[in-house]
This record gives structure tokens, sequence and C-alpha cells, in this order.
């Protein structure tokens, strides 16, 4: 029997370290002796059912550092999607098609790299390989700047975007502190459920800036009352006042804080926007004082240019754990990150079952958020903090960061 090649593709949203974890892949299958070529997808799942590849050992062999540029570009190399498989009990063509795929280019291991809707289409393939007695390993490789995945310590991603986030923060608090006039600044962050990367805007503070002076996550509930009192609070302290936001904040009764009706994406999930903005308009009707929202939106997701070292290692490392548990005869699974300590940070890869991961969240524990709802405890800064430590050596062309080609993303 000829040696048998890898499929992988990317799916969900973007982040600086999703295309570090396909580097990794694509390493893991060249060093392992086990793999002849790896293939990759266009636009995640999609791109099976179109047929629509790259040969990714060849762009390795035909493009120089093609690895290393990959390591440091953001977004996603291949593509992406949102596409929801239906349950093969109801409706297998799909399954049927993806599978004949596998044999028709002799493909031994199948590795997605994405968040928790990926997730969900490792668990559903993995399902259906095993219902027709299939052998080929179906692997999660974990991807999401909202660190919500379970069992595993924190995502590829995350640490990167909370680096920018910190980052902006820290700057946003020099640019409103100039003026010696009352001001409140509230600073949108993305987080439907979770509240992680909000939180980790506690990160910008340092000895001359307390800002954030306020953060409020998703697990706890918002209280627009308690929220004018508490800014009313911190306005008799100092003249600028710089709030954190999370876009997916809730009253008691779990409606969402928008200023707009939100929609929902093919998973259910509701498209949210404009969180800053209500609170924005809430204390321009309540306080009389100089108030202006920012919503970061895609920006903290693909800012390579923020990257955190940390994060592009452990993102690598972890891509090319999957094709090692490949080799190992491991299925139905993801590759999982455990810290072993904070002080010196330390981390070990291993891998949990998909079934105990798909469609689970995990969200900030409530003992990491103060009594009041509106900050979070050293516990959790102390959690964070390791994951934006070390700066990428980036290199630059015409003054501007030096990415790969993507143009193969834009053709129809």
């Amino acid at each position: 029997m000829s040696i048998k090649n890898v499929l992988v593709a990317q799916s969900g949203g973007p982040t600086s370290a999703i295309n570090a974890s396909l580097a990794g892949v694509l390493k893991g299958v060249i060093d392992s002796g086990e793999y002849d070529r790896c293939f990759g997808a266009i636009n995640g799942i999609l791109g099976v059912l179109s047929e629509n590849y790259l040969d990714l050992t060849d762009k390795a062999s035909d493009i120089p550092d093609f690895i290393t540029l990959l390591t440091h570009t953001p977004a996603m190399y291949l593509g992406s999607c949102r596409y929801k498989l239906p349950d093969y009990r109801d409706d297998d063509s799909s399954y049927s098609f993806i599978f004949s795929q596998f044999k028709k280019h002799n493909i031994g291991a199948f590795f997605y790299i994405g968040g928790n809707d990926s997730m969900d289409t490792v668990l559903k393939l993995s399902s259906y390989a095993k219902e027709i007695g299939s052998d080929v390993k179906i692997i999660g490789v974990p991807k999401t700047i909202d660190n919500d995945l379970c069992h595993t310590d924190h995502t590829p991603g995350f640490g990167s975007a909370a680096k920018y986030i910190a980052s902006s923060i820290l700057e946003i608090a020099h640019d409103t502190f100039i003026y010696a006039v009352k001001s409140v600044t509230i600073v949108e962050i993305m987080g439907r459920d979770a509240g992680w990367l909000t939180a980790a805007a506690a990160l910008a503070r340092n000895d001359y800036s307390g800002a954030p002076h306020l953060i409020y996550l998703p697990e706890a509930p918002f209280d627009r009352e308690k929220f004018l009192e508490d800014v009313r609070n911190e306005l008799q302290k100092r003249n600028n006042v710089i709030i954190a936001v999370s876009e997916g904040i809730r009253d008691k009764d779990g409606n969402y804080i928008t200023s707009s009706k939100a929609m929902a994406d093919t998973f259910g999930h509701q498209q949210l926007s404009g969180a800053g903005k209500a609170l924005e308009f809430l204390v321009k009707e309540n306080i009389d004082v100089k108030v202006r929202s920012v919503e970061v939106n895609v920006l903290q997701r693909c800012a390579a240019h923020m990257a955190s070292k940390t994060d592009l290692e452990e993102s690598f490392a972890q891509g090319k754990k999957a094709v090692d548990l490949s080799s190992e005869g491991k299925t139905g699974c993801m590759v999982v990150l455990n810290r072993i300590s904070n002080n010196p940070y330390q981390v070990e890869y291993g891998y949990a079952q998909i079934k105990d991961i798909a469609n689970e969240a995990k969200s900030v524990p409530v003992e990491w958020i103060n009594a009041e709802g509106n900050d979070v405890t050293s516990e959790l800064v102390e959690y964070l903090r390791p994951l934006i430590q070390g700066e990428v050596e980036q290199s630059y062309e015409n003054g501007l960061p030096k990415y790969l080609d993507i143009s193969h993303l834009n053709r129809r």
C-alpha cells in the first residue's frame, strides 16, 4: 500500500496564529516519515466539498522560507467558512462525498483547525468515520481568540489578540489623559459568551495608569443603573475614565445590551453590534461629560505586528502535535494544552476526546470576577500575563510587513 497523504483545512474566524498551527501541521508531515504530501482545502470543509485544494508540500519546496513566512502571516492562508454539516443520520450525502475525496487522494489523516463550531465538524466526521469503519484519522487543532474551548488551558490566537487589546488600551489611555476635561471612553471588545478577551484589557494597567478603570464581562449580569453609578464614582476620582466591555454583555434576564437587533449565523449564534455605542448613549443621556465609544472589531483578530511570540510558538507546536497524534493512531480528538506552572511558565501538549469539547464553551470563572461585577481579580491577570510574552521578528518590504501571497483566495 502506498504511503498516505494528509488533508488540512481552516475554519471560523481568523487570528494572528492560526497559520502558525497550519505551518506546524505542514512541518510535522514533512518530518514524520509517515506521510507523503500535505494538501490544504480552500475555504474549510467547503473546499473538500468543491474539490478545491492546494499542495502545501509543493509550496514548502518552491517558496524559500515558506514555513517561516506562513507562521508569521495573519488570518487564514487556506481561507475559511462557517458551514454546519447536517446530521449524517438525516442526510449522509455530504459525508459520503467527503470520504470519497479522502479515498481519491489517499488521505490518512484530516486536520481541522478552528474554534468551537469547527470542532462540531470534527465530531461529526469522526462519528461518521466510526460508523462506516473508515481508518482516516480525524483530529481537531484548536483556534479562537475567544479562548472558550473546553479541556485546554488556552487557545491559539488568544494570546496575540490579548496582547493587541492590552496594548490598545494603554495607547488609548495615553491619548485620553492629555486632556484636562472630564471624559468617558468605552472600548467594545469581542466576546459573545465568554469575556476572556475583554478581561485581557486588565493587562494594560501599570504603575502610572489604572486603565481600564471598569471591566464588564458577559459572565456577570449587567445593570444599567449600577453601571452609571460605577461611572460617576470613577469620575469623582479622575478626569478620564476608560471602560472595557464585552460585545456580549447582557442583563439579568439574558437580554443583550446592544444598540441594534442581533441576527444569527448558520450555527445559531447572534451577530452582535453596538454594546459600546449603547453604553455611550446611556452615559450621554445621564451624565454631563464628554463620552465616546471605540469598537475594536476585526482589528483585534489579525494584528500580526502585535503577535505574542509565546502564542505563535505554542500554535506551531500544537499543529505538529496533531500530526504526532495521528501517527499514534489517535482520532476523534483535539490537541490540548495543559499548564504545568505559572512561574516559571511551562506547558505540555496532549489531547482530549472531541465529544467532550464540541458545542461546549468555557466561561471566565465567576471567582475571577470581582464581587461588584465591574472588574477582574489578580488571579485572572496572573493566568493571562504569560500568554502575551515575547515579541515576534517580522520581515518587512517597502515599509510594510511581508506576508504570503493569498491571491488564491480571491479567485472566482
